[in-house]
């Protein structure tokens, strides 16, 4: 089913760029458009884990790369992966001192989970076990290559459209079809709408998917409500700089002020999430089925 997202959202993604690529540019801008939407097609499916990793200078974490970290986050993930029958993912710290996580790639085989220094900062043990087993969720319900995609392909509609703004009126009288001065304005306020309303529409369920699959596998919801309490509070408190494109990647929205980033919410409520894990309290866990 995510496969089949997938392509419907690069399917929208290409197709408004084409039509904002006629409307700027005629046929020419037609053909362009067509061009770049092969190029961010191939990059948003192979490579948009790592453009996603590199725009918050994600640092890998190893027992030879931030040692220290991995002795605290590998074990965990490495039990957790075992228990959901997953391979491990790569791991990465972001050096970002508001708390959070996000998991990105295509596939389980090229996976990748990405915790802030501050979420490593903010959380006891048990609490990071359940944001790191919320992140495998994703990765175990394959969500996170529409998710990437998402980002790479929101990011790449918010910067064509604030270029459309300033380029929008100014091609030649001469080049088929009517000029169009409003296109770029049109673009700039649509371009990045329209990515965040797909974004919204495949973000939200998969929300609570994942907090139930941490709550399984860590064979309690308790680590994941309290993570998720520091989370709301803490995130408020110091604001991460995070792009409007990404925030639907994160375990929790990203604070920053930003007015596109507030008029659009890609989380469920947090307390409605809490609620729904606190509903789970008594359901079989891994640890259950495991003894039984």
């Amino acid at each position: 089913m995510n496969g089949i997202k997938t392509v419907l959202l690069l399917g929208a993604m290409s197709g408004l760029l084409l039509w904002g690529g006629q409307a700027l540019g005629g046929q020419k801008g037609l053909v362009m458009a067509f061009g770049f939407a092969v190029l961010m097609n191939f990059a948003s499916y192979f490579f948009s884990d790592k453009i996603a990793l590199s725009m918050y200078s994600a640092q890998p974490v190893s027992r030879s790369a931030n040692p220290h970290i991995y002795d605290r986050i590998g074990p965990m993930t490495e039990e957790l992966t075992r228990r959901m029958g997953l391979p491990m993912p790569k791991l990465w710290v972001i050096p970002d001192h508001s708390p959070n996580a996000f998991a990105t790639g295509r596939n389980p085989q090229h996976a990748s989970v990405a915790v802030t220094a501050g979420i490593l900062e903010l959380m006891n043990d048990r609490e990071l076990e359940g944001v790191i087993a919320h992140e495998l969720g994703h990765v175990k319900h394959r969500d996170i290559l529409i998710s990437s995609v998402a980002a790479t392909i929101g990011a790449a509609i918010t910067m064509l459209g604030r270029m459309a703004f300033w380029f929008g009126g100014s091609r030649s009288r001469d080049d088929e079809g009517n000029s169009s001065p409003l296109a770029g304005l049109a673009m700039l306020i649509l371009a990045p709408i329209a990515a965040t309303i797909i974004q919204m529409a495949i973000s939200r369920t998969r929300e609570y998917s994942a907090d139930a699959a941490a709550a399984k596998y860590t064979g309690s919801p308790d680590g994941l409500i309290s993570g998720l309490r520091k989370l709301e509070s803490f995130s408020k408190r110091i604001p991460m700089d995070a792009s409007p494109a990404t925030a639907h990647m994160f375990i929790i929205k990203p604070f920053t002020g930003q007015a596109l980033m507030s008029l659009f919410s890609t989380h469920p409520a947090t307390e409605k999430r809490i609620a729904a894990l606190e509903a789970l309290r008594g359901e079989p866990t891994w640890s259950h089925s495991a003894v039984n």
